[in-house]
């Protein structure tokens, strides 16, 4: 037989696009349109539903960037249309390629009550099926015409990302507005037709199956008048029955599809936008379900839901039903789908707590999955946090993104820092907007690693991102799916049907150690200083909120702001989603967020102040509250007392230029240039700094990504770099214990005050920079005297390794990497250790001695500040403040402590007299990370802690007060029912703790 495969394949596309698919609408009429510009933002659906209206005809510009209009469309089905399905088209100027990403609407009736979403993929209303002709038509629809930002040439500089600078040109034009015969027969052929088309391509080309369904498309393709497509679809749908009804092999890969809309909390879009962007979709997927009996759809982020309830009522009635008829799924049991990397220890057990809270009291229902499909790689510490909220599983897909190593599984158990396993999956389909293509679906067959011992996967399936969810188009695919030769097999299915399903199937799937870490998106570590500054100091300003209103309830009967910090955690957990915290979002987020954490930053001080001046009483008493987890200056962790004076401070001219700070314990040389050139550890006979190096450098990179501006950080930004040296001024600080520096660079200048407080083994290094670079990267670098080929970074409950050298190209990829409070680095006996209060991205490499000896040194550099252009084209311009301290002959508890204290500097006041700790912990190595009131209102106290040197430890907590029971919990404060009571005595509990084990506490008063 002669081949005519290519023929027949270019016949098809030709056919599909020019004749049937126009034949699914084959009569239509014009709907009488009229349009009101609603002033501002968003107005209630009373409000747009009772506005005037002004015409407005097909072909018409509309929307200002990030506007809102309603539009009204009248209209009657013509008699003549009796007994057939009428639907209107919508078309408010949508690019099909863009679902999310452009104008979308939402539909309701006269009476308010919603009908579905619009968007690229969705433009449809049905009318009736049938109708019964002469029916009057009326529809509103709430339009947002949200300018596209991620264009076709992607990753401009553009000013559309702020409504203060947007500007007010319409962006779209209004190009369909109908009422039409839907025609199910030939809707149906179409997606008969794009089924074996795209499984056909799939198929090898010497395979039988591959021909058989050529065959079959070429007879349906003869049956097809074209003049009269829809009077033969049924006759070409005929010829296609065989090879639709072929049933897949036995060994074929099996897929889970789970309905899902990935919605981002916010990215190119305000938080504002989202709230109608989760709207618009749940109004769509409660619709699909009345209509498809076999579809399943899971949404997480209880923030999202939340949102629903508050704003949309009507569409939250629709919501509650499906969830109670078992298909609308929640999913994931986080209050958003965060960044697992940079939010800190307390705040990413949050986001358990918060998320699994609102879906346990609103459906009853709790997830046994945490769902991340579009993180930016996950920390080491996070298996235990979600085993710790009583989830058991993972998914995600982004790791697929990384760009040098392949992962090598789709499902394992992932091992985190404490020892602790998650069975995690990552669909091997790699994509969470899966649309039911042929070549989805091949792929996941083909990509799936764990052929032969599994043959489960899950794929996420409808539009996503900026949100749609799953089509019609989809659900008749997976109906063709379900089983057929030479395809994966498809069923919907819920996440936890999946896992089930894979866990029983994989009983010992391989395990993974520590961090899951995103070879791709690396900046995102430090893009939008302001915005992981915000984030940092809200989370220790929670827990000093919670620590002094918990103990002044307990000590005075302080009324303690539950509804408040509730409030407050979800505003932050919140602007932890992985585009807000990161920094990957527009300007109008990150505007919004850093007014957002002024506004936490001042509530929650009140909160800290009120709770102190009742602690403290009246007096004049000289008083230091201690926040931290350890005593310092004598003042013990969460109480106040007057601290403990220790030595003082030299400040001496340098041979040479330039000063010297010494302590006693450290002496520290600044030349004139204004560097470290020499941190001596007296104590230990030792040099800290690199020989013939400087520390305290300030080095500046060009930085200009292939891609992804805000996201990623390419390797090639080493190979130029400028030290920034000149010094405008080298000055003794006006304490007598620090020296000033200013420098001038390019359009910028940075100030610089290294301090050597009396009695520390610590300089602290505070640097302000006014920025005002574009497409830089400053770093801020530390050369020092250690060998070491691997190096200590904090994570949550707990830090972790990484390799200092690249022997692999695993390890050569991080080279930007994640940590919390401090980066330590040790040799036998000696350590160092760099702390700071608000900066994550850093990197560590070895160099070669510069003194003629043989070995190696250690350079640790934090990453401050980035100036890329999109999607904020002012991304970091303006002041910015952090504070690092390096502490020489570190370990780690030295390390572990820093850390805290750097970020929980003490609050001074005066008052009758000390104040006593509510609890207290007899080992530094025992952690404190919450201390606070239950969430139950019962007056019971919540401890959370952790291990926080790596090392199996005994302790002693004690409570501050009269102790009626104590239990171990879960982390939303349930007794666990496989843990045994704690070892009491009065008021002492003996705890016995491995390595980084994490514990939560309820100690019940009296």
């Amino acid at each position: 037989m002669h081949d005519d495969r290519s023929l027949v394949e270019a016949r098809l596309k030709r056919v599909l696009d020019e004749r049937i698919r126009p034949a699914v609408y084959p009569e239509s009429v014009p709907l009488q349109v009229a349009v009101w510009h609603a002033p501002g933002g968003p107005v209630p659906v009373a409000e747009g539903l009772a506005a005037e209206p002004e015409p407005i005809e097909v072909g018409a510009r509309w929307g200002a960037p990030w506007g809102t209009s309603w539009f009204r469309v009248t209209g009657t089905v013509p008699e003549a249309w009796a007994g057939r399905a009428v639907e209107a088209i919508l078309d408010l100027g949508f690019d099909e390629n863009m679902p999310g990403f452009q104008c979308e609407g939402l539909v309701y009736r006269p009476d308010g009550t919603p009908v579905k979403g619009l968007n690229p993929r969705n433009q449809w209303v049905r009318i009736g099926a049938p109708v019964a002709g002469g029916e009057e038509v009326r529809l509103h629809v709430e339009a947002a015409s949200n300018p596209v930002i991620l264009d076709y040439h992607p990753f401009l500089p553009t000013q559309l990302g702020d409504r203060e600078t947007a500007g007010a040109e319409p962006q779209y034009t209004l190009v369909r507005m109908d009422l039409a015969v839907f025609d199910e027969t030939v809707w149906q052929l179409v997606i008969d037709l794009e089924v074996l088309g795209e499984l056909m391509a799939e198929l090898p080309v010497e395979s039988a199956r591959r021909w058989d369904i050529l065959r079959a498309v070429d007879r349906a393709l003869d049956a097809v008048d074209l003049q009269d497509v829809n009077g033969s679809a049924d006759t070409a749908r005929s010829q296609l029955t065989g090879v639709l009804a072929a049933p897949a092999v036995p060994s074929a890969h099996r897929i889970s599809a789970v309905g899902h809309a990935h919605i981002d909390s916010a990215w190119l879009w305000p938080l504002r936008e989202t709230v109608r962007k989760v709207a618009r979709t749940t109004a769509n997927m409660t619709a699909l379900l009345e209509d498809e009996p076999d579809f399943v759809f899971a949404m997480s982020q209880a923030q999202q839901w939340a949102w629903v309830k508050e704003h949309r009522p009507e569409v939250w009635a629709r919501v509650k039903k499906a969830v109670a008829d078992g298909r609308f799924v929640p999913a994931g049991g986080m209050w958003v789908e965060s960044d697992t990397n940079m939010p800190g220890s307390e705040a990413m057990a949050r986001q358990f707590v918060h998320g699994k809270r609102f879906f346990l009291d609103e459906f009853g229902i709790e997830n046994d999955e945490a769902w991340l499909p579009d993180t930016f790689g996950f920390a080491a510490g996070l298996p235990q946090i979600i085993r710790a909220a009583g989830s058991t599983r993972l998914l995600t897909q982004k790791i697929s993104w990384s760009q040098t190593n392949r992962f090598p599984h789709h499902t394992f158990q992932w091992e985190g820092i404490d020892g602790t396993r998650i069975f995690t999956h990552f669909p091997p389909v790699d994509t969470y907007n899966c649309s039911m293509k042929g070549s989805e679906i091949a792929h996941a067959a083909r990509n799936f690693k764990d052929k032969g011992v599994a043959r489960h996967s899950l794929a996420p399936t409808g539009w996503g991102d900026g949100g749609g969810g799953t089509t019609r188009e989809m659900v008749a695919k997976a109906a063709r799916l379900r089983d057929l030769e030479g395809s994966a097999t498809v069923a919907w299915e819920t996440p936890a049907e999946f896992f089930t399903k894979a866990e029983a199937e994989y009983p010992e799937p391989p395990v993974w150690v520590g961090e899951l870490y995103l070879e791709l998106h690396r900046a995102t570590l430090t893009s939008q200083a302001g915005t992981k500054q915000g984030n940092r100091r809200s989370e220790h300003l929670l827990r000093e909120a919670e620590l002094w209103a918990a103990t002044a309830a307990v000590r005075t009967g302080f009324a303690y702001p539950h509804e408040e910090l509730d409030r407050i955690w979800k505003t932050v957990l919140l602007h932890q989603f992985h585009d807000i915290l990161p920094g990957s979002s527009i300007a109008w987020v990150h505007r919004e967020a850093r007014a957002t954490y002024a506004r936490v930053a001042e509530e929650l001080t009140g909160i800290i102040d009120a709770a102190q001046r009742a602690l403290a009483g009246e007096g004049s008493t000289p008083l230091v509250f201690n926040s931290a987890p350890h005593a310092r200056a004598g003042v013990p962790s969460g109480g106040a007392a007057a601290p403990v004076a220790d030595g003082r401070t030299v400040l001496t001219p340098r041979e040479g230029g330039g000063h010297v700070l010494d302590n006693g314990l450290l002496r520290i040389a600044v030349d004139a240039r204004g560097l470290v050139v020499s941190a001596y550890d007296l104590a230990a006979d030792r040099e800290t700094i690199a020989p013939g190096r400087a520390a305290g450098v300030l080095q500046l990179h060009p930085d200009f990504p292939n891609m992804w501006d805000a996201w990623d950080v390419d390797e090639f930004y080493r190979n130029t770099v400028t030290d920034l040296t000149d010094a405008d001024e080298v000055t003794p600080g006006a304490d007598g214990a620090s020296v000033r520096i200013v420098r001038s660079f390019g359009a910028s200048h940075v100030t610089q005050v290294l301090s050597l407080a009396p009695g520390e083994r610590r300089l602290v290094l505070d640097t302000e920079v006014d920025w005002h670079e574009t497409e830089k990267f400053l770093k801020l670098a530390f050369p020092l005297d250690v060998h070491a080929e691997r190096y200590a970074s904090e994570t949550q409950f707990g830090h972790f390794y990484r390799p200092t050298h690249t022997n692999t190209s695993w390890e050569a990829a991080k080279f930007e990497a994640c940590n919390h409070r401090f980066v330590h680095i040790e040799e036998p006996g000696w350590g160092v250790s760099l702390v700071n209060d608000s900066t994550y991205g850093h990197d560590v490499t070895r160099g070669v001695r510069t003194d003629g000896d043989r070995g190696t040194t250690t350079t640790v550099r934090v990453s401050l500040l980035r100036a890329p252009r999109f999607p904020d084209p002012e991304t970091d311009q303006g002041v910015h403040r952090f504070r690092h301290a390096l502490v020489p002959g570190a370990g780690i508890a030295d390390a572990v402590r820093e850390g805290w204290r750097i970020n929980l500097p003490e609050r001074r006041a005066t008052g009758a007299g000390e104040v006593a700790p509510l609890v207290g912990v007899d080992r530094d190595a025992v952690v404190v990370t919450a201390v606070k009131l239950a969430d139950d209102g019962s007056g019971d106290v919540i401890v959370r802690l952790h291990e926080a040197h790596g090392a199996r430890t005994r302790a002693t907590l004690t409570a501050g007060f009269p102790l009626a029971g104590a239990a171990v919990t879960d982390l939303l404060e349930r007794p666990l029912t496989d843990a045994a009571a704690p070892e009491r005595e009065g008021p002492a509990i003996r705890l016995a703790l491995r390595p980084f084990e994490l514990v939560t506490l309820r100690l019940a008063r009296t």
